[in-house]
């Protein structure tokens, strides 16, 4: 398989050395800068990490593999993190420390040199960083490759890196994942470490992870960064909920039926069920209230005024900031309460099984940040990702996978699972993944040895 692993085991065999491997990363970075999945990296830095990994013995799974930072959430030391922003990118410099998580990525193995395309303040389904290009999509470079994790899953998926940190606050992992072939799971709430300022977590929203190729490689990942926590058994045969919303396209809902059909074959138990559309809908208004209040603090916090955002953005904080605090309140009792609502969907199933996308990804420039209509560009965004942000406000983990293809573009279904369920949702996805037809991805993983 051509993934991480496979990279990191050329590594440790010798067959390669870290320092080839960042070259040919940093090489890719430059002959693929059209794409614009890479904002910023660093090549003497790179290459120090590179020469560092090769003079000592193996510390990780991932010894000596080259690595790219979201520029949103976590933050890695001696790399940029300005969300996506002109005003933040005047503000902010290099960051001088690993958050907890970059600190675990670190002793995993992974050599961060470098930054991925976002929208600002993650605030769209495509990747267009203000004041730069647009992120593509290497499988159709008409297309977009998701958001707000769009610039990771562009590098994955077009062999820049074999593996990339992502997040996810109302499907930005799992967007980018269907957009681009790629496997991507969003953590249980307080799966992954989010110190020590925890700026990020918007309310317990957001969740960080990777963006790879296979499901191996999001597993290993999941294994060396993961906290405690309490996790339901893996008890066989396991039960799969089949959920297909009415708004899914028939590409979409028949690469759901394949892989349920696949987890049939493995011997699960599967049973269609009404979509919980209702659920959905619900998060995806509680996620929006948070998103909006997040970013009006968070911008009044930073001193950057309207005037110096993208107009939608500016729109979006003034909606943040009129919104009185006992809506907010009102809204964290909702969250708690739909929490407690979602866990019944696994009464019955031990996982539910659902499309990601609701047609094939959008064209580059479908959404535009210089509008302001926020209603209008918060409905796209559900009707995009269906459902997305139930896994978000209730706290749940959902793994983006691949299987099969239509129209010459790969088709992503996720799982989701009770809380604490993330490794049972990597078991079903490595019976899935098993079964999937094979993925040719656009492009091979700049320094694996052929």
């Amino acid at each position: 398989m051509n993934d991480a692993t496979a990279l990191a085991a050329a590594i440790a065999q010798g067959r390669t050395t870290a320092r080839k491997v960042m070259e040919a990363s940093l090489s890719a970075c430059d002959a693929q800068a059209d794409l614009g999945a890479v904002v910023y990296f660093d090549r003497d830095l790179g290459l120090a990490r590179a020469d560092a990994a090769d003079a000592e013995a193996a510390l990780g799974p991932f010894h000596g593999v080259p690595f790219l930072a979201k520029d949103l959430g976590g933050t890695a030391k001696g790399l940029p993190a300005t969300a996506g922003s002109t005003a933040l990118r005047a503000k902010l410099g290099i960051s001088v420390s690993d958050n907890d998580l970059f600190a675990a990525f670190g002793a995993a193995g992974l050599l961060a040199f470098g930054v991925t395309a976002t929208p600002p303040f993650g605030l769209a389904l495509h990747s267009a960083p203000e004041g730069l290009p647009e992120a593509r999509n290497p499988w159709n470079s008409a297309l977009t490759p998701g958001g707000s994790s769009g610039g990771a899953a562009a590098a994955v998926a077009a062999g820049i890196v074999a593996i990339a940190h992502a997040t996810d606050a109302a499907g930005s992992i799992r967007v980018p994942a269907a957009c681009c072939g790629l496997v991507g799971l969003k953590p249980s709430r307080g799966a992954t470490p989010g110190g020590p300022d925890f700026g990020n977590q918007l309310m317990g929203l957001a969740s960080e992870l990777v963006l790879a190729r296979s499901i191996r490689d999001v597993r290993t990942t999941f294994d060396a960064v993961h906290l405690p926590l309490a996790a339901p058994p893996l008890n066989a045969p396991f039960r799969i909920a089949l959920a297909l919303p009415e708004r899914c396209d028939a590409a979409q809902l028949s690469a759901a039926r394949a892989a349920a059909r696949a987890l049939q074959d493995a011997g699960c138990v599967v049973n269609e069920v009404p979509a919980p559309d209702d659920l959905g809908r619900e998060a995806h208004e509680i996620a929006r209230v948070i998103l909006s209040v997040s970013l009006g603090e968070w911008m009044d916090a930073m001193g950057v005024p309207d005037d110096a955002l993208p107009p939608l953005a500016a729109a979006v904080a003034r909606q943040g900031r009129a919104t009185p605090a006992a809506r907010l309140f009102a809204v964290s009792r909702q969250m708690a309460s739909l929490s407690d609502r979602a866990k019944r969907l696994f009464t019955s199933a031990d996982a539910v099984l659902m499309p990601v996308l609701s047609t094939a990804p959008p064209k580059i420039g479908a959404d535009d940040m210089n509008l302001s209509d926020v209603d209008a560009h918060f409905a796209k965004m559900e009707s995009c990702a269906p459902n997305a942000a139930l896994a978000n406000v209730a706290g749940l983990p959902a793994l983006a996978l691949p299987f099969g293809m239509s129209d010459n573009l790969p088709l992503g279904l996720q799982l989701m699972g009770a809380p604490g369920a993330d490794k049972t949702l990597l078991h079903l996805g490595a019976m899935i993944e098993a079964r999937a037809p094979a993925l040719t991805f656009p492009g091979p993983i700049a320094g694996l040895p052929t």
